[in-house]
Order: C-alpha cells, then sequence, then structure tokens
C-alpha cells in the first residue's frame, strides 16, 4: 500500500558481475543542490518538482545499461493506470492532447489557459479525478469552447481516440462536463455501494455484493498461503456471468504489458548478478501468465534478493484505488541504494526484534521472530504509472501478509524525492504562518528533515512489517477500511518509536528532543494544515489523509482533559499546541495497541467506527479557515514531478558504453512526448 513504500537491503554488490569499471568520465554528472532548478510548472493545486540523481555516475557500466532497461520498462504501462482511473481516460487525454497540439488560435485567452490547465491536471492524475481527492475535475472552459476545437481536429487525431467527431462528442463531453456522471472515482462513503458509485475501472455491470460473493467463493480459509485475489484482473458481468478478465500477455492490457516485458527481457541479460536475473525473469513469467502464485514466487525472490545494487517496482502491487482494496493499479520506479543514508535503515532494522518486543501492542499480536526485515535509503532514477507524476517517500513490500511473515519485506525511503521536497519548500512562508511559536519553529529548522526521514524509516522499515494476523483472520477482513487502518499502523509505530531514548542510544537521533520536531509537524498537519488539500464541504476520502486525522484528532480527543494536545486561538488564528510531549506519546502508544488489536483480529466494526469517528469528517468553520490562511501563501498544497530523461550512447558496434541525463525536459513535454513514445493501449479496453 503506498505505504510509503520502502525497500531495504542490506549489504550490497556494486560490482556483482559483469564489467567493474565505473565510468567516472561519463556524462552523468549530478548538479549541486545550490545549482540546481527544483521548480519546474506551477498550476491550479500543483507544483511540479525536478528531483536530482546523486551518485549515478558511480554506476558501473553494466549497471547503467541495466538501468536504462528498467527505466524503459518502468514507462510502458502508462496508459494503463489511466484505464484503471476510468474507462473514458484514454480517450479523453487523446482528444485534449489533440486539441492543444493542433490549437491555432489565442493561446493567451482565458479559455485556452483554462483548458491548458485542465490537461496539466488530467496529466497530473492520470485521468480525470484528483489524485488524491478522488473527485472530478470541473472545467474551467466552456463546453461551445471545446466541441468547436474537436470539430477543427484532423482526419488523423480521430484514429488516436477511437471515435469519429460526432461520437466523440457525444461520448466524452457528458463525462467532462456534467458533474453527476462518474462524480468520484474512488468513493469511500459508509453505507452505500462503493463500486456502482465510484468510477474507477476495475469492475463493470456489478455490484459490490456480487464482488464480495465472487472472490468470498474462492477463498480457503484453511489456506496459509493465499494468494491475493483479484490482484491483476478486471471484474465483469455480462450476460449474467461474471469473470475476470487477466492482465497479462495476450490478456487485458496485452500491448502495454508485452512492451514492458521486452524491456524486461533486455534487463534480465545485464543484471548484476543470477539472483537478481531471476527476480526479473520470474516477473516476466507472471506477466505472460497472470497467474498470481507466480505473482508470489516473484515476490518471495524479489524481497529476497538483498545483494543487488539496483532494484525497481513493475507491476499490479497497490490497492489504494479499488474501493474494495482488492484490485491492483500499475506502478513502477527503478532506484540505487544511497549508501550513507542507507546506515540509519541498516541500523533500524539490525534492531527489529527490539523494536517488536518492546511495541505496546499485546503479546499475542506480535511476531515472535521478526524476519527479513531489508531496508535501505534509495535514488530513484524513473518514477511511472501510479509512482508518476505523485510519488510516495518510502515503499514497504511485499504486501503479502504470508510473505511478509515468512520472507520478511524490503523497506526504502526514497531520499531525492525527500531532499526535492524540503529543497522547493524553502523560504515559503508556510512554517510562520502555521506554527505556534518560534520554539516550534526552531525545532523544525534544526531537525525536520532529519526527523521527516527517520518517521519514513520506521513506518516503512518497522511500522508495516511488526505485528501479526491471527490464525484464520481474512487479510481483507477490513475492506474499504483496511488502508487506512493499515497506514495509521505503521504511522503510529513510527511516531511512537522516534520518541524512544533508544532511538538516541542508536545514533540515529543527536538530542533527546529532536522528535518534538516530527510530533509537532505531523498534529500541525493531521488537525489543520491536510485540510488545505480538501474541497471546503468535502469529507476525507484518500486512506494516508483518514490516517493521520486519525491519529491527530484521537489523541487531541483524549487530551481534552489535560490539554497535552489543544487548539489555541491568536488573533483570530488556530494554532496546535503541544504541552505535554510524555503524555502524546503515551496516548500515541494506546492508540497503536488498539489499531494493532483490530488489523490482528479483523474487527471490522472497529475499524469501521473508529475511521468514520474520527477520519472522515471536517469542522466546517475551521476547514473555511485553514484554506482562506493558505491562499494568502500562493502555495501549491501538492506535489509531482518530471523525470529525467536518459539517452544511452552506443559504440560503432552498437555495444552499450554510457548513459547520458538530461534534467531540463518541462512539464507539457514530456508528457506529450510520453503520449507520443509510450501509448501502447487502444483508447478503449
Amino acid at each position: 500500500m503506498k505505504k510509503i513504500l520502502i525497500f531495504v537491503m542490506t549489504t550490497i554488490c556494486l560490482c556483482a558481475c559483469g564489467d567493474k569499471k565505473s565510468s567516472d568520465n561519463s556524462k552523468l554528472k549530478t548538479p549541486a543542490i545550490a545549482d540546481f532548478n527544483y521548480k519546474a510548472d506551477a498550476f491550479a493545486d500543483m507544483e511540479i518538482l525536478r528531483y536530482r540523481v546523486p551518485e549515478i555516475e558511480k554506476l558501473t557500466v553494466q549497471q547503467k545499461e541495466l538501468l536504462y532497461y528498467l527505466n524503459e520498462a518502468a514507462l510502458q504501462g502508462r496508459d494503463i493506470l489511466y484505464d484503471q482511473n476510468g474507462k473514458y481516460n484514454l480517450c479523453i487525454r487523446r482528444t485534449l492532447e489533440a486539441v492543444y497540439i493542433n490549437f491555432d488560435g489565442d493561446k493567451n485567452s482565458e479559455e485556452f489557459k483554462a483548458f491548458e490547465t485542465y490537461l496539466k491536471r488530467v496529466w497530473v492524475s492520470n485521468g480525470i479525478h484528483h489524485h488524491y481527492g478522488n473527485h472530478k475535475f470541473t472545467p474551467e472552459f466552456s463546453q461551445d469552447f471545446f466541441i468547436n476545437e474537436i470539430k477543427k481536429l484532423p482526419e488523423t487525431a480521430f484514429a488516436k481516440t477511437g471515435l469519429q467527431a460526432d461520437a466523440l462528442i457525444s461520448t466524452i463531453v457528458p463525462i467532462i462536463f456534467n458533474p453527476e456522471i462518474a462524480a468520484t472515482r474512488l468513493n469511500q462513503a459508509s453505507g452505500v455501494d462503493l463500486i456502482t458509485t465510484s468510477a474507477s475501472n476495475y469492475y463493470e455491470n456489478i455490484s459490490q455484493k456480487e464482488v464480495e460473493d465472487f472472490y468470498n467463493k474462492m477463498k480457503n480459509p484453511n489456506d496459509e498461503t493465499p494468494v491475493s485475489y483479484g490482484l491483476n484482473s478486471k471484474l465483469i458481468k455480462e450476460n449474467g456471468k461474471i469473470f475476470e478478465k487477466i492482465y497479462k500477455v495476450d490478456g487485458l492490457y496485452s500491448e502495454a504489458i508485452k512492451k514492458t516485458v521486452y524491456w524486461l527481457e533486455k534487463a534480465a541479460a545485464v543484471a548484476e548478478n543470477e539472483q537478481q536475473k531471476s527476480v526479473i525473469e520470474k516477473l516476466v513469467s507472471y506477466y505472460k501468465s497472470g497467474d498470481l502464485r507466480e505473482f508470489d514466487e516473484y515476490s518471495v525472490l524479489w524481497v529476497v534478493d538483498t545483494s543487488s545494487h539496483i532494484d525497481f517496482i513493475n507491476g499490479f502491487i497497490e490497492t489504494y484505488g479499488d474501493p474494495m482494496g482488492m484490485k491492483a493499479s500499475w506502478e513502477a520506479n527503478v532506484n540505487f541504494k544511497n549508501l550513507e543514508a542507507s546506515k540509519r535503515t541498516e541500523i533500524i532494522s539490525g534492531n527489529a526484534q527490539w523494536f517488536e518486543d518492546n511495541s505496546p501492542t499485546d503479546k499475542q499480536f506480535k511476531k515472535e521472530k521478526v524476519k527479513g526485515i531489508a531496508a535501505k535509503v534509495i535514488n530513484v532514477s524513473i518514477l511511472g504509472g501510479d509512482s508518476y507524476p505523485s510519488t510516495p517517500i518510502g515503499i514497504n513490500l511485499p504486501n503479502s501478509n504470508w510473505i511478509r511473515a515468512a520472507h520478511g519485506s524490503k523497506s526504502v525511503t526514497i531520499e531525492n524525492i525527500t531532499e526535492a521536497y524540503d529543497q522547493a519548500s524553502h523560504g515559503n512562508g508556510f512554517a510562520e504562518e502555521f506554527v505556534w511559536s518560534n520554539v516550534e519553529l526552531d525545532l523544525m529548522n534544526k531537525y525536520k528533515f532529519q526527523t521527516d526521514n527517520l518517521h519514513t524509516d520506521l513506518h516503512e522499515c518497522l511500522g508495516h512489517g511488526s505485528g501479526k494476523l491471527l490464525p484464520g483472520v481474512d487479510p481483507d477482513a477490513l475492506q474499504a477500511y483496511g488502508a487506512a487502518i493499515e497506514e495509521a499502523r505503521a504511522d503510529l509505530f513510527g511516531l511512537y518509536f522516534i520518541a524512544d531514548p533508544k532511538i538516541v542510544e542508536l545514533g540515529l537521533l543527536t538530542n533527546n528532543d529532536a522528535f518534538k520536531a516530527e510530533y509537532y509537524l505531523y498534529f500541525m498537519n493531521g488537525l489543520l494544515t491536510q485540510q488545505t488539500r480538501i474541497e471546503l464541504g468535502k469529507n476525507i476520502e484518500e486512506a494516508h489523509m483518514r490516517n493521520r486525522q486519525l491519529i491527530a484528532r484521537w489523541v487531541f480527543e483524549k487530551s481534552a482533559d489535560d490539554k497535552a494536545v489543544e487548539l489555541k486561538k491568536r488573533d483570530g488564528k488556530t494554532f496546535v499546541v503541544i504541552n505535554d510531549y510524555k503524555k502524546v506519546r503515551q496516548r500515541i502508544g494506546e492508540l497503536l495497541a488498539e489499531i494493532q488489536r483490530i488489523k490482528s483480529t479483523g474487527d471490522f466494526a472497529a475499524a469501521r467506527n473508529i475511521i468514520e469517528t474520527y477520519a472522515v469528517k471536517l469542522d466546517p468553520v475551521l476547514h473555511k479557515e485553514i484554506i482562506e490562511r493558505y491562499a494568502k501563501l500562493n502555495i501549491a498544497p501538492y506535489k509531482g514531478f518530471v523525470n529525467p530523461v536518459y539517452t544511452p550512447i552506443f559504440d560503432e558496434n552498437n555495444k552499450f558504453i554510457d548513459l547520458e541525463i538530461d534534467y531540463t525536459e518541462n512539464f507539457v513535454e514530456q508528457h506529450l512526448r510520453y503520449s507520443r513514445d509510450y501509448s501502447n493501449l487502444p483508447s478503449f479496453n
């Protein structure tokens, strides 16, 4: 679950095989932080950033070739995510792009500027619904403008959209302009049919009850190694018959998957070692078969590969986009280990059993023996699918509970992404507007970057890897509430232990007060500032945001008498004040114990109650105040990225000899290029 995705590798082999010569004289030079232009674009509620790829120049020639092939594989599935996010997304994107490219009117007009912003928002969200809020975008250009521009398109444009002008207009114009049609991509509201009220494209002509019945019949409660049912398929009902269309070669999304396989096979041929080669080959085999048992075999091979320097994610993995939390969106990234920063995650993973044993959770829910916790800090080289343009800052995989219990997990913190966030935020006035006093500001200035990354390490490396399900508990028992509960469990674990003296003892923080920077930032975000991401009158739908409000609101309300955490007014503005950090940590431990109990026992009623009580609703008066204060800062609440551009260099014998990297491509150029070079699917699938 995006799960701040984290991979962990305890040992590395920079030169595992092949050409061991690094190419220090290559054209891969990492610009210094002070010289790098992190900001690429800004529009609507988005700021687009660039990220550096430090130390890429230190890779061997063979590793650079491997990286390039994996990068290409990471871009081939782009169309899959658009289609998963909505049945009409590909057709709409291609129509918007055709209008943009062929427009010959006044590009300074309000209509065109509004149209351009809408297109950029579609690119950011891989569809017509907000990537975080899930609501459909409201176009600020007129319907007449759009229809007239469609009618002016050349014939070649309609070949790409899959429909001729009249059919195209009648099909997509209502989808874009009628607010009642496909209003939300992912509905998480209680008491409604989550399938029929969600516009995502994982199901067709089917109800929530039919989905539940279909998969419940597949499950064997005595299976100790269950597959992730429904993970790589679309569930459809036709002529009264319910069946799955599997994502695989010669199945659904075959055209894109075949291209992905092509580049993975090239990557396997230059793998660093035999173990890494077997990982890639098993992924290829799974893409060809669509067999979820093979996916589990691949996941086991991947999680135990802790010697390769280069690593990757590629496939149908995270289930946040499915209202039922079962079906996975396509995503990819490619990365390599940040050697210096990984020292802290190696310390954490090396002490995993101590953290598990000292967790405030009930003993029956703890792992007797923590296995295979591998953690590292990485530099990402490419983002793809559901990790692009917006990406998590950490990852923990695999998601399968039995694989985690038997073989462990990999956790990663993506430090070149957190670096970009940090550098782009300097001097924006946010902290000065929302932080209570200079005491908290001083803490954050000294320790924020350090404690933020450490909390992500703890969340991914230990939080997601902690605890266990009791025997016989269905991993999907919490249904739509499962993602938020799991994220809360990992966040609570990190928050509880970042304040433990053990952290200073291990050298992970140098000061016993440093954790307070993370506590203050977390509660300020959970109680106040994350509301800037929600439209007035809307509830919180996204799992990570629900998690953060759940924790902050629960601790705040439990502090009503002793004011360990309180909201104070000054000059008409609301601020978070933490008066007793020790008491706050105690309550974080109490909530962690309850959340772990809910997870371990599959207590759906308790999950629903705690989420609906603390995580969903917003105070409309406070919400309005926060939005108005934030608007004055002129800061975009969301961030996305453009990828670097990589160009392979071959000698006269067509042998790979080096790799060039370019950071200058802008947001529009990149998406138009991706739509030209990596658009592998028909408009309707």
